[in-house]
């Protein structure tokens, strides 16, 4: 049998699969606690009422979106303001009640509503619990 060896251009051409995340311009993930961005706050757009952010993609460095978990209590609302790009709402739990652009549809756990860019949007929260949200969007550049 024939043995086969390999040459020194071969070798010098073969990157270890550890070393290529390591290559220049690559870029690690990210993995985020959200336990370590919670914060107490009104919400956006008109403070109406009180919730609970989680500013989970705050602390990405270079990020080109951004990613939130909200909490809206009763009562409260992400008010009617105007998107400069497309956003999506998407509901862990509770009930609410979205708009865009002049029509308003209730929303429930594991309904997303996706919105697009000029319209005016918000969300309210309805119902006796609260609404859990995650929100999504493309950071302006």
């Amino acid at each position: 049998m024939k043995r086969t060896t390999i040459t020194a251009l071969a070798v010098a051409t073969m990157i270890p699969a550890a070393s290529l995340a390591q290559q220049p311009g690559s870029r690690p993930m990210v993995v985020v606690d959200e336990a370590n961005t919670v914060r107490p706050e009104p919400p956006p757009h008109g403070a109406i009422g009180s919730s609970t952010a989680y500013r989970i993609s705050d602390g990405v460095p270079g990020r080109t979106m951004e990613f939130r978990k909200r909490i809206l209590y009763p009562g409260s609302a992400i008010g009617l303001h105007r998107i400069a790009h497309d956003e999506v709402y998407y509901v862990i739990s509770g009930t609410g009640s979205v708009s865009s652009g002049g029509v308003t549809r209730p929303v429930r756990t594991g309904v997303a509503a996706y919105l697009f860019d000029g319209e005016t949007v918000g969300i309210r929260q309805t119902g006796s619990e609260p609404l859990v949200l995650i929100v999504a969007y493309p950071i302006p550049r």
